[in-house]
């Protein structure tokens, strides 16, 4: 097994056979020396909960590109990034970015989720036929972020391109200079415009998570602005590529599964438990990975401080040890089953997975109320996008009757979102 194995097009279209492979031969496998790759659900799970294990971003990129290549300005603003870190810098970082998506703001937030999800179905309901993707999956997280951050929705143009080529600096298969180069650039770029907002804002504050954010540093001093702005930027990728591209996954999902699309459309209530499914059988995150912190014997396995795990979270989430029937879709799967572990575990379980479950809830009840109808197209044709991390389609075309009613709805999925 080597990287290059993870970036073929035929594993970018279905991992899910090489997952099961991998599976076959073991729940860890080596990639080298001191890399190795988890691929079981049960030994994913306790590497992910584990606090003897962490994080060593740098190391990973020295490992993939070499020791000259760790002072790119994309790696470092990488490392600069909570997700990247371990405590005492995760924590104190995670406690600052938690305001973003504390009750209260997400009690405000649910209210402009519908809103959004309402104004984009209204822009293209009357077309009969629209790429969703870029429609309604791309559109929804960023206005909501830009709506967070309060930044204008006319630059969306600026992050969705710039973020588009950073997340490629996460994939496990090293990217080649072009790429690489591309991912600077984006960089360079989103670091300048979010520097010259923060000095806005620090002469004219206002309640956004920026201004939050420089009330906290204004009590700590070794919260630097290099910090602040990259976690900004964290904020936006993260909110952005996951929930856009799980959109997608999940209607390609319930429609390669069309009993479990028209289950759902008869049973709207559903559409909490069809996320989840969605999120176990097709995530847009694909991978994570950990570092041993010190000599550890974990679910029964020794690593070697020092040691790097790749955690093939997809594979984890098809593991028939801990799913029944786990290549099939069920929006009626028993909770008493495996955890899903698309969200991470631990110190490092996702941040905005609330907000994630708001936005994804949200807009799949308002498409099963005002487009059922929709049916997606060209299905054996998707251009997946070339990408081992973070999987998801170019683009996912739909047609549907307009003759419908087009009255906005107020969803109550957001009801089991989890604490």
């Amino acid at each position: 097994m080597q990287l290059s194995d993870f970036a073929s097009p035929e594993f970018y279209a279905d991992p899910y056979p090489m997952y099961a492979k991998l599976r076959a031969a073991g729940e860890i496998l080596p990639l080298g020396p001191t890399l190795w790759l988890a691929t079981g659900h049960h030994l994913v799970d306790a590497l992910l909960c584990d606090r003897r294990m962490g994080r060593s971003y740098l190391k990973g990129v020295a490992t993939r590109y070499g020791a000259d290549k760790v002072n790119e300005p994309v790696f470092q603003a990488f490392r600069n990034m909570m997700l990247m870190q371990n405590p005492p810098e995760h924590s104190r970082l995670r406690g600052a970015l938690m305001q973003a998506f504390n009750l209260q703001r997400m009690g405000e937030l649910t209210a402009l989720v519908q809103e959004i999800c309402d104004e984009l179905v209204e822009e293209i309901i009357a077309k009969g036929a629209a790429d969703v993707m870029a429609s309604l999956a791309l559109p929804l997280p960023v206005r909501v972020i830009c709506r967070l951050l309060d930044v204008p929705y006319a630059d969306i143009h600026i992050f969705t391109q710039a973020s588009n080529y950073m997340v490629n600096a996460l994939e496990l298969a090293p990217l080649d200079e072009v790429r690489l180069a591309n991912a600077n650039a984006a960089t360079l770029q989103l670091q300048s415009y979010f520097h010259a907002i923060v000095a806005q804002r620090r002469l004219n504050p206002g309640q956004d998570l920026i201004s939050v954010l420089l009330k906290i540093q204004q009590q700590d001093a070794g919260f630097s602005d290099a910090e602040l702005i990259d976690n900004v930027i964290l904020l936006f990728l993260a909110g952005h590529e996951t929930t856009a591209n799980m959109f997608g996954n999940a209607l390609i999902a319930l429609h390669r599964h069309p009993a479990q699309w028209r289950l759902l459309l008869e049973n709207p209530s559903l559409v909490s438990d069809a996320i989840n499914e969605c999120v176990r059988f097709d995530s847009s995150v694909q991978l994570s990975q950990r570092v041993a912190l010190e000599d550890v014997t974990i679910a029964g396995r020794d690593f070697k401080q020092g040691q790097a795990v790749y955690l093939l979270l997809g594979s984890a989430n098809r593991d028939p040890a801990a799913f029944s029937s786990a290549e099939q879709l069920n929006i009626q799967r028993s909770s008493d089953e495996g955890r899903v572990l698309s969200f991470g575990g631990g110190l490092h379980f996702c941040l905005g997975a609330r907000l994630a479950a708001l936005e994804l809830e949200t807009l799949l009840a308002t498409v099963v109320h005002r487009l059922p109808s929709l049916q997606l197209t060209h299905l054996e044709q998707l251009q997946w996008h070339a990408r081992n991390t973070l999987r998801g389609v170019e683009r996912l075309s739909a047609t549907w009757s307009t003759s419908i009613g087009s009255q906005p709805f107020s969803s109550n999925a957001t009801q089991a979102i989890p604490s």
